[in-house]
Parts: structure tokens; C-alpha cells; sequence
């Protein structure tokens, strides 16, 4: 077989997974801040302490995932673009 036909499944693979894990758990941790909400910091004895709020995440420390974005972002341009057939103007006609 071809390194094509055999990297299909691998791909196809990654990809349901990634999908699954989108469906499942669509918030996932901050890169940024790991998680935390803040950046962790150190005094000067070395000691860690709490830094400052995370601006990506709000100090929430959960982001969404990109496949669940792009999903809602798809999922949207559907809802709006599609023709209502339960409207008042579509029964007038």
C-alpha cells in the first residue's frame, strides 16, 4: 500500500477523536495561564505566589476549544441562513 492510503485512517482517526473530544468536553484549559486563572509568579525569596488575572480567559482559566468554535460558528450560519417555515409570513403566502 501507498503512505498515502495508510496515513487515511491514522488522519480520519485523529480527527474523529478530536471531534469526540469537542462534543464531549468543549472547554478546555487556558494555554496561557494553564488553567489557574492567574499567572503564577514568584516572590523574591522564590516562593510562588498568585500573579496577575489571566486577560485571555477572563480568570476563569477554561477556554473553548477551536473545534467547538468552529462547530457553533457552523452551526449559527445555518440557523440564520435557513428559511423559517413556522413564521407568520410564510403561512400568509
Amino acid at each position: 500500500m501507498t503512505p498515502v492510503l495508510t496515513a487515511i485512517p491514522g488522519l480520519l482517526f485523529i480527527t474523529l477523536g478530536y471531534a469526540a473530544v469537542c462534543a464531549l468536553s468543549p472547554f478546555g484549559d487556558c494555554r496561557k495561564c494553564r488553567g489557574f486563572g492567574y499567572k503564577l509568579t514568584t516572590n523574591r525569596h522564590g516562593k510562588l505566589k498568585r500573579g496577575k488575572h489571566c486577560r485571555r480567559c477572563d480568570g476563569h482559566g477554561k477556554r473553548l476549544r477551536a473545534g467547538r468554535w468552529i462547530y457553533n460558528h457552523a452551526a449559527r450560519l445555518h440557523r440564520e441562513s435557513s428559511p423559517r417555515t413556522n413564521s407568520k409570513e410564510g403561512a400568509a403566502r
